[in-house]
């Protein structure tokens, strides 16, 4: 994905997306292989500019870390490791040369960005980051869409609406949408981090353990520095990197960024209708089906077989219909054709959803499926829409990171298949749940409950 998932880019808001029932994390989906840019690249026979002789650099910088090893156990995040690292850092920076004039970067423009970096080591404790325990899929909702953020988004979309709707019609991209993204990444562009986004990238190229995809975003950083689309002062960003309003990673700025505005730049920081532009342009690309909705909260009836409750599962509307599934208030559906797959985040003991091909499209610029059902909810919420109708269960307790991992391996010593156990709820794990409690005469809803490992524990110690 393009953008930095929870794990990695947000460490304050989303840092416990990674555990509940979501891929991973922009969640970053970590690609290693090289993205080429397309403009400002020399053809392969264009001669390289000579590599002039570095100044001296400075020490590295320790300050602010903890000194600790990463919690992933990774050998590059070992203390001995890290330390080894920074202190190749510059020529680390150096190796990266042939490759940033590949991209058309010239040596001054090299020098003139990284000459005088450190590395800054404080983004090894965020960047290995293992919360111990995490929110409750209600408990995010509650923190992301609020009655505040709602009517600021209202104030942008009415501030903007010239620009909002210049680029609905452009992209076909549902500008509450837009707003909400905005709205959830930097509360409307207050919140969109200080660190230098090359400063960043250079440190995560060259020390910890996801080197060679920060290298990518770190040569995409410099291209563009040296494009100038940015102006150095205002590319800042979280500790991973993203940057702007609507949080692009420089990667993403490559393939999604447009000069909406006309004035030569591709300026996702302080032109407004280039970001706006830009995060649609994002969604246009990850499939958006104009006029379409993301989604519905939906009642499942009693009886309900819920093994079809998962994202592999896609029916349309009508076919969901036929088994029982209604639309919350008994409203019907404006276009049975559509197809959805059913959600139930809390299982049988709370709301339903039926999510449609744009919550797709949402989750490939974060895959947390609880990210993307904030974010289409604030949008609802934003063009007028009622709270979810449906009650969560809030007195069910949330697993600790140790408790689903514990989770994971009773399930395999059960002979059920949850790949690796990692302590994430991914979609495996939540099979393998529906399997067990499909064996144990439960309903199979996939809710990895306390109540669920206490029963595992139980049989485990009446073998």
């Amino acid at each position: 994905m393009p953008f930095l998932p929870a794990l990695l880019r947000r460490a304050t808001l989303l840092a416990g997306l990674a555990a509940l029932p979501l891929v991973g994390g922009c969640a970053m989906a970590l690609d290693d292989g090289l993205v080429t840019g397309s403009t400002g690249r020399p053809s392969a026979s264009a001669p390289r500019e000579a590599a002039a002789p570095r100044r001296d650099a400075p020490a590295p910088a320790t300050s602010g870390w903890s000194g600790k090893a990463g919690a992933s156990g990774h050998p590059e995040m070992t203390p001995e490791a890290i330390t080894r690292a920074a202190a190749n850092f510059h020529q680390c920076l150096e190796s990266l040369w042939p490759a940033a004039a590949q991209r058309g970067i010239s040596r001054a423009s090299f020098e003139r960005h990284t000459a005088n970096l450190t590395p800054d080591l404080k983004i090894m404790d965020f960047m290995d980051a293992q919360p111990e325990f995490t929110k409750a899929f209600w408990d995010y909702l509650d923190m992301l869409v609020t009655e505040a953020r709602i009517e600021k988004g209202r104030a942008i979309l009415a501030q903007h609406r010239a620009i909002f709707d210049d680029v609905e019609a452009r992209y076909g991209v549902d500008r509450y949408v837009v707003a909400a993204i905005w709205g959830i990444e930097s509360n409307f562009g207050t919140s969109i981090g200080e660190r230098p986004v090359i400063r960043s990238t250079a440190t995560l190229a060259c020390v910890g353990r996801r080197q060679a995809y920060f290298r990518e975003e770190f040569l995409s950083t410099l291209e563009i520095l040296h494009r100038g689309d940015v102006r150095p002062a205002d590319l800042k960003g979280s500790w991973a990197g993203a940057f702007g309003p609507t949080q692009f990673m420089p990667t993403a700025f490559k393939r999604y960024a447009v000069d909406h505005d006309g004035d030569g730049r591709r300026d996702v920081v302080t032109s407004v209708a280039d970001v706006i532009a830009s995060t649609a342009n994002n969604l246009k690309k990850a499939g958006w089906i104009p006029g379409q909705t993301w989604g519905y909260e939906v009642v499942v009836p009693k009886g309900f077989n819920y093994l079809l409750a998962d994202r592999s599962r896609q029916m349309t509307l009508r076919e969901w219909e036929h088994l029982g599934i209604r639309r919350v208030g008994g409203r019907a559906f404006p276009r049975l054709n559509d197809r959805a797959y059913l959600l139930v985040p809390a299982g049988a003991r709370g709301p339903g959803f039926l999510m449609l091909n744009n919550f797709r499209a949402i989750m490939k610029y974060n895959p947390a499926e609880a990210y993307a059902l904030a974010i289409g909810h604030l949008a609802d919420r934003m063009r007028g829409g009622g709270p979810i109708v449906q009650a969560w269960p809030r007195g069910e307790r949330v697993l600790s990171r140790t408790e689903r991992y514990e989770l994971q391996q009773r399930l395999a010593a059960h002979g059920f298949d949850v790949g690796e156990p990692d302590g994430r709820l991914g979609s495996k794990t939540r099979a393998a749940v529906r399997a067990f409690q499909s064996a144990a005469g439960l309903v199979p809803d996939g809710f990895a409950s306390a109540s669920l490992l206490d029963r595992l524990r139980q049989r485990t110690a009446s073998r």
